[in-house]
């Protein structure tokens, strides 16, 4: 495998693989250094003559063992959340659905973004919210309905997701 190759195998995996490492340590920061650590350890694997089959699954269990690792090092580790024993098919849709809405979500100018996150991820009604940033309810009700069918637009969304927005 060349650099090449790997770096676009990086690219596509390296946020559902920073989403799945989420769900393991509920982390932001452990789940980037476990899922960059893997990805050093994979390469370094690589270079070494080592064949790979099945790389992305390879990736998955990686970072599976790399932040359960992690947490035991760090005295977190006391068991794994529920159906994460094993690498399965879905966790692998889940982490890529999530990586897609948050790209989605990153994508959206910074205001907006900020006015949908304090909604949808802090719970914060549009009042809270227009008081907090000093604008008017009705910009905060504009800025959440463009956020939405935003993402409502974005094709590589699932629909189940919207469910929740």
């Amino acid at each position: 495998m060349t650099a090449r190759e790997f770096t676009l195998i990086y690219r596509k995996l390296y946020m559902p693989l920073c989403m799945y490492a989420l769900r393991i340590t509920e982390n932001t920061a452990l789940a980037h250094d476990t899922v960059q650590g893997s990805f050093v350890r994979v390469w370094d694997m690589i270079q070494n003559g080592h064949e790979i089959e099945a790389l992305e699954r390879y990736m998955y269990r990686t970072v599976r063992n790399a932040a359960i690792e992690l947490l035991r090092n760090e005295g977190h580790y006391t068991s794994l959340p529920e159906n994460m024993d094993e690498v399965s098919e879905e966790d692998i849709d889940t982490a890529e659905r999530d990586a897609r809405l948050w790209q989605a979500i990153d994508s959206m100018p910074p205001r907006r973004r900020e006015i949908f996150l304090m909604s949808r991820r802090d719970g914060m009604t549009y009042a809270e919210i227009a008081e907090e940033l000093s604008l008017s309810v009705k910009t905060v009700e504009n800025q959440i309905a463009k956020a939405t069918a935003s993402l409502r637009a974005t094709p590589q969304i699932n629909s189940f997701i919207l469910i929740f927005i």
